[in-house]
């Protein structure tokens, strides 16, 4: 079968001339969930007149068949004829992509400084929308046109103005096109914040929203807009005072253009949702840029320098901007001269030289603030040096080491065969040797042995995220299966593996030692498994008497825990009539000395042992928190010196 070719020859390429390009294509152009972003093309022109000081007030209708009106009382489009292209101005500027008033920068234009940059805007409004009437007021003149589908429908019509109409300004009413957006509907949260801002952002302008089918009216007019603005906005209360400040180049600055600059307010808050609103020449940069870049360059640069300046900076800790950025909330309004935005819609400033030019004003500004307000200022060092210390630890965090994305059972494990958690018990035991020894004397069906190698880490101080770094903290939470937490927290215990958590140390003072360190781990770091009564410590005895016979009763092997019971044992062989010093007295040194059978008879049979639950008792949480902190504090030695003075002579120590 042949296929039939398709010709590839000149006549194959078409040219796309007007506004077919943005029908064509008008996610290029514009935002396509609705038609928001062409209406913001035809306000930000009325902004622009008011930014350049030719008007005072800005309109937005919403009328009831759905099309929208922008009003204002600039200076009004020129409506005469265009030089070169022999065409009415008024008509280039809503056909013809990139035409427009505002490419020409400096003092011979007719914008300074404007959000108007690429002279696609209101071309594209009118490409996407059915119907669009324009009206232009100016020189005593009213000059009519309308479009439809981008296209002119009613040619330029210029009259006298009468009595009634307005001396200045521009109208602008369109009907955007449904076929071009998944929704015709405005999100007026979006709207009246819009156009909230552009008065903020323009003190004296009034901005007014009106919508004809419920008759409301909404005005908005600052007189010092940015301080209240952020003040209104803060879902959090500033730590410290808000700081605002602008700077603005002038005719000799040898960087920037005159009139060049940045107005910014800035608030720190510990907790809440940061706000964040940056704007170039009154147009909204909701995906930031190189001026928010210059504003975080500065702020960092300023708070470093006072921390280096009061030596406030803790040894080991590294500040990064995103420290002093984390909890910022800012406006900042930004002028510049010819503004470069990623994309028509410019969400995003690309200016290079807009990071210089804001952190240029930023930093000198905010450095004479924190030298003039020094407390205020430490207080600022102390929310971004914590900042750092918690990015730090963040970034040490460790976790289960996992095999196939399961957490791997470490090896020193030596695990029961029975599933039944009510029963299942676990030994976390003092050594290798003893460890040996109660492998071999436990019961295999519900006893597991998880043997530790030397002192446990105290971890009273350490953080959650870096207990993992130790080995056999992360073998014990592994073995148990559950993870850290803290006493407020709702950890999930359906991973728990045994009803029984045991700590099995010597009897002797190191042995106490270790069952102190590992308390500790679990009331910081594993308080539920307390609360909910897993914890146990097992009893080992400290020693053994072996007693000869006496009358009818054989020789016998007995087991003390302490001095007072070994006391008590000898005191019951003199009353069976046993010879003084017929018995023998050995001192266990540590659980590796005993072999599996008695380490069986003494410690894990559930008949004959003695184990005692970890329980908080009438203690609450916050009492015994202190107390552990004086013990187990690294700079608590004053406090246990203390302790030990008050009540050292109620202790008895075996050493």
């Amino acid at each position: 079968m042949v296929t039939k070719q398709t010709d590839y020859s000149e006549s194959s390429i078409r040219v796309l001339k007007g506004l077919e390009p943005v029908k064509q294509r008008p996610g290029m152009y514009t935002r396509t969930d609705n038609p928001l972003h062409i209406i913001q093309e035809v306000l930000d022109n009325a902004a622009d007149e008011a930014l350049a000081g030719h008007g005072k007030k800005i309109s937005v209708t919403l009328h009831t068949d759905g099309s929208v009106s922008v009003d204002d009382d600039g200076r009004g489009i020129p409506f005469g004829m265009h030089p070169q292209e022999k065409a009415p101005v008024i008509e280039l500027v809503f056909t013809r992509l990139h035409a427009g008033g505002k490419f020409d920068k400096g003092s011979g234009g007719a914008y300074s400084f404007s959000g108007g940059l690429h002279g696609v805007g209101v071309s594209v409004t009118n490409a996407l929308s059915k119907r669009m009437e324009v009206t232009s007021y100016r020189e005593g003149k009213a000059a009519h046109l309308a479009f439809q589908g981008g296209d002119v429908t009613e040619p330029l019509k210029v009259q006298k103005a009468s009595a009634d109409m307005r001396s200045t300004g521009t109208s602008v009413r369109m009907w955007p096109d449904a076929k071009y957006f998944e929704s015709t509907n405005l999100p007026m949260p979006e709207l009246t914040h819009l156009l909230r801002s552009k008065a903020v952002l323009m003190p004296g302008v009034s901005v007014e929203l009106k919508i004809e089918k419920t008759k409301e009216v909404q005005t908005w007019i600052y007189k010092a807009g940015l301080r209240d603005y952020l003040m209104q906005s803060l879902t959090a209360d500033p730590v410290i005072p808000l700081f605002e400040g602008e700077g603005f180049a002038d005719a000799s600055h040898e960087s920037f253009a005159e009139g060049e600059g940045a107005h910014w307010c800035v608030a720190f808050t510990e907790d809440g949702h940061p706000l964040r609103e940056s704007y170039v020449n009154l147009i909204p940069t909701s995906a930031g840029g190189t001026h928010e870049s210059g504003l975080r360059d500065g702020l960092f640069n300023a708070v470093k320098s006072f921390i280096d300046l009061h030596a406030l900076l803790p040894k080991g800790v590294k500040l990064l901007p995103e420290d002093i950025f984390a909890r910022v909330n800012f406006v900042l309004s930004t002028k510049v001269l010819d503004p470069q935005f990623q994309g028509q819609i410019k969400e995003r400033l690309n200016s290079r030289d807009a990071v210089r030019l804001v952190s240029s004003f930023v930093r000198p500004s905010l450095e004479l603030w924190l030298n003039q307000h020094v407390d205020l200022g430490k207080k600022l060092a102390e929310l971004v040096i914590k900042a750092a210390q918690l990015r730090q630890r963040a970034g040490q965090k460790v976790e289960k080491r996992k095999g196939s994305g399961v957490a791997v059972l470490p090896g020193k494990l030596t695990d029961c065969e029975s599933k039944d958690i009510a029963n299942n018990e676990v030994f976390l035991v003092e050594g290798d040797s003893a460890g040996g020894s109660a492998k071999m004397g436990r019961d295999k069906e519900s006893q597991a042995v998880l043997p530790l190698r030397g002192k446990v880490l105290n971890t009273w101080e350490v953080e959650r995220d870096r207990l993992f770094a130790n080995t056999e903290i992360h073998d014990i939470a592994v073995a148990i299966g559950v993870d850290p937490h803290g006493a407020n927290d709702s950890p999930d215990l359906s991973g728990l593996r045994y009803g029984k958590v045991c700590i099995l140390s010597d009897a002797d003072v190191d042995g106490s030692h270790i069952q102190v360190l590992l308390l500790t781990l679990f009331f910081r770091h594993f308080p539920k498994l307390i609360e909910t009564g897993h914890v146990y410590v097992a009893r080992p005895p400290l020693f053994r008497v072996d007693a000869p016979a006496r009358g009818k009763k054989p020789a016998t092997k007995m087991y003390a825990l302490d001095d007072a019971e070994l006391n008590a044992i000898l005191d019951k062989l003199r009353k069976d009539g046993a010879r003084e010093s017929s018995w023998s007295i050995s001192r266990f040194k540590g659980l590796g000395e005993m072999n599996a059978e008695q380490l069986w008879e003494t410690t894990l049979n559930p008949d004959t042992r003695r184990l005692w639950p970890v329980q908080l008792g009438d203690i609450n949480f916050s009492d015994t928190e202190k107390l552990i902190t004086q013990l187990m504090g690294k700079g608590e030695a004053a406090a246990r010196r203390e302790l030990m003075e008050i009540h050292g002579n109620e202790i008895e120590i075996d050493v």
